[in-house]
C-alpha cells in the first residue's frame, strides 16, 4: 500500500506540522521529496531534520525548495527543479495554506487576497504545473489538496479560508475530468483539529477539541498523514475525485469550540 520508492513528492508548506510529517514519511518510504516551505531557515531545517531520520539503507531523500507557493513563476520553477534533480514528477501535495480569522464585516480585501492566493491559487497552479509534468512522463501520478472539516461545516470567524477549503474539494472533483486519462488521481483531505505547533500553543486547546470530538481526542499529524499516504498510494489509484474527512467524528456533530 505505501510503496513510494523511487518516486518524486512535491510537498508546499512543510516546514512543520502536517506537511512535514506527510515529507518525513515519504522519505522514510523510499520518496524523493522537495520539501517547501515559504521560510528559508524552516525548509531547511525541515529537511535536515528529516535527512538525519533515513536509515543507513534507506533510499530515499529530502531536499528544501523553500519559496512563495502562491507565485505560478515559482511553482513551475519547483516542478523543473524536481525533475532536474530527481528525474520525475510523481506526486503533488498543495499544502501550503493560510488562515486569517474575521467576520465578513472585518475582512479587509487584503486579507481575503492573501488567503486566496496561497489557498487556492496556489494550489491550482501547482497542480496545473504538476499535472503537465506527469502527463510528459507518461505514466501517472497523484495530486492532493489539503482542505479542512470548516470546507463542510460553517465556523465562526473563518468565512473567506472555508470558503477556499470547500473550493479546493470541489477543484478535486473537477480535475478527473482532466487527469483521470492521463492516469492522474486527485483527491483532498479535510483534516479536522489537529496538533501541530501551532495549536500546541494554545493551552485549551486540546481539553476544549478533546471534549466536543467524538473519538474524544484531536488528530495526531500521524493521523492526517496516513490518510494521505493511502491517497497518494499506487494501491490506490482507482480512488480519485474524493474529499476524505480525518475529524474523530467531529463533523458528524459539530459542536462549536467554545
Amino acid at each position: 500500500m505505501t510503496d513510494f520508492a523511487r518516486q518524486t513528492a512535491l510537498i508546499t508548506g512543510a516546514g512543520t506540522g502536517i506537511g512535514f510529517a506527510i515529507a518525513k514519511a515519504l522519505t522514510l518510504q523510499g520518496a524523493n521529496v522537495l520539501l517547501n516551505d515559504y521560510d528559508d531557515t524552516l525548509a531547511h531545517t525541515a529537511a535536515k531534520t528529516i535527512r538525519a531520520a533515513i536509515p543507513p539503507n534507506g533510499s530515499g531523500q529530502c531536499e528544501a525548495y523553500p519559496g512563495d507557493a502562491s507565485d505560478v513563476q515559482f511553482i513551475q520553477q519547483m516542478v523543473e527543479t524536481a525533475v532536474s534533480r530527481f528525474g520525475s514528477v510523481d506526486i503533488a501535495i498543495a499544502n501550503a495554506g493560510i488562515t486569517i480569522f474575521g467576520d465578513i464585516f472585518t475582512t479587509t480585501p487584503e486579507a481575503f487576497q492573501k488567503i486566496v492566493d496561497l489557498n487556492l491559487r496556489g494550489s491550482f497552479f501547482l497542480a496545473q504545473a504538476a499535472a503537465r509534468q506527469m502527463r510528459e512522463q507518461g505514466r501517472g501520478g497523484s495530486v492532493l489538496f489539503m482542505s479542512s472539516v470548516v470546507g463542510h461545516q460553517a465556523h465562526p470567524g473563518l468565512p473567506v479560508y472555508s470558503m477556499t477549503k470547500a473550493g479546493l474539494e470541489m477543484l478535486a472533483k473537477q480535475l478527473v475530468i482532466d487527469f483521470s486519462p492521463l492516469g492522474i488521481t486527485v483527491n483532498a483531505i479535510a483534516p479536522g483539529a489537529t496538533l501541530t505547533e501551532r495549536t500546541l500553543d494554545d493551552p485549551s486547546y486540546i481539553p476544549i477539541w478533546s471534549r466536543i470530538t467524538p473519538m474524544g481526542r484531536p488528530a495526531t499529524v500521524d493521523d492526517i498523514t496516513n490518510a494521505a499516504l493511502f491517497l497518494i498510494a499506487p494501491a490506490s489509484r482507482h480512488i480519485t475525485g474524493q474529499s476524505l474527512v480525518v475529524d474523530g467524528g467531529w463533523t458528524s456533530v459539530s459542536p462549536p469550540p467554545v
